[in-house]
């Protein structure tokens, strides 16, 4: 695992999705939901020292929850979803991918292999 990072997802769809275009080494911890004082703590514990990244739904519950997160992890970066897109889970890789990018998180991401076929033609 890498020392120095870690994303905070809400669920663990969420953190299916991103762990497709994520290096295994980052870890992706879990809101589950609107996080009690428990949780929090389980979070903070679990975060340790790391940077963390905050990557949560852009809808209500979402921000709520970044709020929350905020205030545990006051220098946390933020990493946003388009409106548009029904939470992480359902943002498009490609689009992940860029969000990714935009957080310097680069060294990461596991980027799609291009396509191995060759242009077949018949002559």
């Amino acid at each position: 695992m890498d020392p120095y990072i870690a994303i905070v997802v809400e669920g663990k769809n969420d953190r299916s999705k991103l762990r497709r275009v994520l290096d295994e080494r980052v870890p992706i911890l879990c809101t589950y939901g609107t996080p009690g004082t428990s949780q929090l703590e389980k979070l903070r514990k679990e975060a340790g020292d790391r940077h963390i990244f905050v990557f949560t739904d852009n809808d209500s519950s979402g921000r709520r929850i970044r709020g929350i997160l905020s205030d545990l992890f006051p220098d946390a970066e933020h990493i946003y979803t388009r409106r548009g897109y029904y939470g992480v889970e359902n943002t498009p890789e490609e689009y992940l991918i860029e969000q990714l990018e935009k957080a310097g998180l680069d060294a990461y991401i596991l980027y799609p292999a291009s396509n191995p076929a060759p242009n077949w033609d018949k002559f």
